[in-house]
């Protein structure tokens, strides 16, 4: 299924203004003005990555109340819980408080969700076990902000709570000892991004300002923090929140600190995920490689030793839990690739993609902890919505659903839409999950396919690559690259550069690689330049790129290469079409829509 390109237009003037006042190259002020950076104060806080850009963690809304609260339980030696999720922004969350109120000398334990047995959130019976170990004050992380009535049940049983959290405030507030939140209403906080993880940091700075007395810190607490924002970091990259504003500063920064200040669960956690030998860490280096392992331990209903290895400070044990956490994550991409299969065999025999509105597949014992992932990708395949359920073969329970929109289609309207099909439903526009009865499922996919047609027609279900720029592949330079660089850290809303190369032709023939030969290895050339591409998990386009003599048009995002101290450019394939001019010879690119060099 063809994507639609669309070469973004530039504004001549407004690149050579910024480039102007704000003495960036022109392929910099060209991709800022792309992004809406125009003024130079702004484009001087996009580069600059300082940490006193961080805003004052006093400004968060309810952070001086928690810190109370917290400081009284404290001084009474009263037990605390911290109470988080089970994906890597809970996790890294979980592992920031806890290890913060041990410095502080409390009395602390923490408890994170099985995925597969307690589900999401706050839950009573959860908090009548932490109540049964002694604890007197819960602090949530990364959820809580929609328990008004397990936050009541807390008050009978004896627990006072602390909330915090940064997901979608309900229209009823929790009645907590605090609330700490980017975005609560009329608190005017100017970056409700946060993650879970950036709440937890900036609570945690907020309690090492009080124990030290002063906003300056002394040696021990900053470099806790150094280490805090390292874990910060990854909570950010993997909840996909968007990096601008305060979340560039703490990915820019907990890059940096990690190979110094982490401690020995995640040296051993990066050392596993073979980033250790890398000069300088990238946020995609947490978002494919990190994050996706203590994921995997999320989505198999370990998450305690994702937060056991975060807090861990021995080698040995920690060794042990990455080892361990690892092979979680090659359980889980096995798990993946089979629901994949499944998935895809059962669209070719029984659906047609081109002409549906949606994709709505039901069999029995996927699992539970990995169907959000394979929805994504086929919701990624196909460019269609697509909701993936198990369904208990012994029909002693519901159906559960991972739901995972595409094209713009908001899934939470598609979904409210039908839900009288469904037992319950909750989520977003992008992503959302279910439970449902075996016998509705067919007739909850008509229905479903139906609100998505109310949204958009089937016609219009083809998803846009928009383009930042043409480039010849000759000026793919370590030069342009290093300028390209001061954009990072990339990730949502802040995407490394999308660029097109015309007319282009295989060197040699396409080459799968990897374990399992789902990916593709390619040497392109275009006027006597030729650079290494690859196309990860598109193996199936190199039938099509075999044609002898045949030109393409290549979308990619470049990127530097760093293999056994050897560095190179390479190209990430995201997209390929046929050459409108076939086998003519390439001529060369327009300077209008050119990406600029100096």
């Amino acid at each position: 299924m063809s994507l639609k390109w669309n070469l973004r237009a530039h504004d001549a003037q407004l690149v050579q203004s910024i480039e102007r006042e704000s003495g960036v190259s022109p392929v910099i002020a060209q991709l800022l003005a792309l992004r809406g950076i125009t003024q130079p104060e702004h484009v001087s806080s996009f580069l600059d990555l300082k940490m006193t850009g961080l805003r004052k963690p006093s400004e968060l809304p309810g952070v001086d109340a928690a810190v109370d609260a917290i400081f009284e339980s404290i001084e009474a030696n009263e037990r605390i819980w911290v109470y988080g999720d089970y994906d890597a922004d809970g996790m890294t969350s979980t592992a920031i408080l806890y290890r913060c109120l041990k410095k502080l000398g409390a009395d602390v334990g923490y408890f994170v969700p099985n995925r597969l047995h307690d589900g999401y959130g706050v839950s009573n019976e959860s908090l009548k076990k932490i109540r049964e170990r002694d604890a007197s004050l819960v602090i949530t992380v990364d959820c809580g902000i929609n328990s008004v009535k397990e936050v009541e049940y807390a008050k009978s049983i004896g627990l006072r709570m602390v909330i915090t959290d940064h997901h979608r405030v309900g229209n009823e507030l929790p009645n907590a000892a605090a609330i700490v939140h980017p975005g609560l209403p009329g608190d005017p906080y100017p970056f409700p991004g946060l993650c879970g993880a950036g709440v937890a940091f900036k609570l945690a700075w907020a309690m090492c300002q009080r124990r030290a007395g002063s906003e300056k810190l002394p040696e021990s607490m900053r470099n806790f923090l150094f280490s805090a924002v390292s874990l910060a970091a990854i909570g950010t990259v993997c909840d996909v929140v968007p990096l601008l504003d305060e979340n560039r500063i703490i990915v820019h920064h907990g890059l940096k600190c990690m190979q110094s200040y982490a401690n020995q669960g995640l040296r051993a956690l990066i050392k596993i995920a073979e980033c250790d030998k890398k000069p300088k860490l990238e946020s995609e280096d947490l978002g494919f490689r990190i994050g996706p392992r203590l994921n995997a331990a999320g989505r198999l209903g370990q998450a305690q030793l994702g937060v056991e290895l975060l807090t861990c400070d021995s080698p040995e044990r920690a060794q042990h839990l990455a080892t361990y956490i690892n092979e979680l994550n090659k359980n889980r991409d096995s798990l993946d690739r089979k629901i994949l299969k499944a998935a895809n065999e059962a669209i070719k025999k029984h659906h047609d993609p081109e002409n549906e509105p949606a994709i709505v597949l039901a069999q029995p014992d996927w699992h539970l902890g990995v169907i959000g992932i394979a929805a994504g990708r086929i919701a990624e395949q196909y460019h269609r919505p697509t909701v993936l359920i198990s369904l208990d073969p012994l029909g002693q329970r519901a159906g559960v659903g991972s739901c995972r929109s595409a094209c713009g289609v908001n899934l939470y309207d598609a979904l409210a839409g039908s839900a009288h099909h469904l037992i319950k439903f909750g989520g977003h526009s992008a992503a959302a999950g279910l439970s449902i009865d075996a016998d509705k499922v067919d007739a909850f996919r008509e229905e479903f396919c139906e609100q998505i047609i109310d949204q958009v027609s089937v016609e219009a279900l083809i998803p846009d690559l928009d383009i930042d720029a043409e480039a010849l592949l000759g000026h793919l330079t370590f030069s342009m690259m290093n300028d390209l660089e001061r954009l990072a850290p990339f990730g949502q809303k802040n995407p490394r550069p999308l660029m097109c190369a015309t007319e282009v032709r295989l060197a040699e023939p396409p080459k799968t690689m990897g374990s399992d030969g789902r990916h593709l290895s390619l040497r392109l050339q275009q006027h006597g330049s030729s650079i290494r591409a690859v196309a990860f998990g598109k193996a199936e386009w190199a039938k099509e790129l075999e044609k002898p003599d045949a030109c393409f048009d290549f979308a990619f995002r470049p990127q530097i290469n760093e293999f056994r101290g050897y560095r190179s450019v390479q190209l990430h394939l995201v997209d390929f079409r046929p050459s409108e001019n076939g086998n003519a010879v390439a001529s060369d690119v327009s300077g209008d829509v050119a990406i600029q060099t100096q």
